[in-house]
């Protein structure tokens, strides 16, 4: 099963992201930055979810580092914000982000095939 790195601070989301990706994937959760960031270098999840709000390190410190650090470049990385003002999308992908989702999920089947997309070109 692929792995996935969810950081994200609510705990609403994080049950969300759960409930819907638990049978399908092997999940890992942080619920701020820099946890996420030493659980990304740690384990190199296939793939991580990250929220751009978060305690510690936000989501583009943490992105940052991630592309910083070449073990871990070529991770798809999901931008999963609430985030949704015009512009956001661009302005994520330009700072390393492989995609964005923005938050409340709406559609989770759109998510997981997302996911799928990137993990497919990851291998």
């Amino acid at each position: 099963m692929k792995r996935i790195l969810v950081i994200e601070d609510n705990q609403d989301n994080l049950d969300l992201v759960e409930a819907f990706l638990e049978d399908d994937y092997t999940l890992s959760f942080a619920m701020d930055g820099k946890t996420g960031l030493d659980k990304a270098i740690e384990t190199k999840p296939d793939l991580i979810l990250l929220d751009i709000s978060l305690p510690e390190m936000d989501g583009m410190e943490v992105i940052k580092e991630i592309r910083k650090d070449k073990s871990m470049d070529n991770i798809p990385v999901i931008a999963l914000t609430a985030h949704a003002m015009l512009g956001d999308k661009e302005s994520f992908l330009k700072h390393g982000f492989d995609e964005y989702v923005s938050k409340p999920i709406q559609d989770e089947d759109e998510l997981i095939k997302l996911m799928e997309e990137l993990l497919q070109k990851a291998n």
